[in-house]
């Protein structure tokens, strides 16, 4: 029986304590300049283009800003994976080699074999056919030992996003090597057996989000980074 409760505390956890804990560490930073690879051609056009005018405080939104609130924040969720495995979905872990988790689907009623990713966009070329490599070592093995794991007990679960969404790098998991990509609400309904599971997952980190305000902290960090000599200069100042 999947305990979605512990679930659900397990994610608000993780969330807390190394997504927005890692969020704040690596905003802090954004005060120095050497954090930037600035492009003193677009610095300016960006600050104007955002706020209507390329003061020192306006170039220092414009770099701040889309790392604060877009690629750090992004990156983080991606890199951390491997904590949310243990972490969140720890009970589920596996001792096969190239496998994150093994669970029983609650809608077949099968062990799934499963690789866990974060988004529908987050892998490349070379990791298709790692994947694919190591779904078959395992099926490969299991024959060995007078086992049988039949393909589609292999999958790729994706944490969030739609199936609309996945890129054509997951979508060659299915159509060259036949293995199922099982993404966002569809993940969750089979590990937990109920089909709104997402959606409280989801609301869940809501909780933990809606104690982020770092509005304060931003603004002071914005203003370090406009006094810098760097970004008076860019300023004409």
């Amino acid at each position: 029986m999947v305990d979605k409760k512990v679930i659900l505390r397990n994610v608000k956890d993780w969330f807390a304590e190394t997504i927005a804990a890692n969020h704040i560490k690596n905003t802090l930073k954004l005060q120095h300049i050497k954090e930037f690879n600035v492009n003193p051609f677009l610095a300016v056009y960006i600050a104007n283009f955002l706020t209507g005018n390329s003061d020192p405080k306006s170039i220092a939104k414009a770099l701040i800003y889309p790392r604060a609130l877009g690629t750090s924040i992004t990156t983080s969720f991606g890199q951390n994976m491997q904590g949310f495995t243990s972490q969140v979905l720890g009970a589920f872990g596996s001792t096969t080699a190239g496998i994150d988790i093994e669970f029983i689907d609650q809608l077949d009623q099968q062990r799934k074999y499963c690789q866990l990713k974060a988004g529908p966009n987050t892998i490349n070329k070379d990791d298709v056919e790692t994947i694919a490599g190591h779904f078959s070592g395992v099926r490969n093995l299991a024959r060995t030992n007078n086992l049988r794991i039949p393909r589609e007990d292999m999958i790729v679960g994706i944490i969030y996003g739609e199936a609309s969404e996945l890129s054509s790098h997951y979508k060659r998991i299915t159509t060259e090597y036949d293995y199922h990509v099982i993404v966002g609400r569809a993940f969750w309904h089979r590990l937990t057996g109920d089909a709104d599971f997402y959606q409280d997952l989801i609301s869940a980190v809501g909780e933990v989000a809606r104690e982020a305000n770092f509005a304060k902290e931003l603004d002071e960090i914005v203003e370090k980074l406009a006094a810098s000599q760097d970004i008076q200069r860019l300023a004409g100042r």
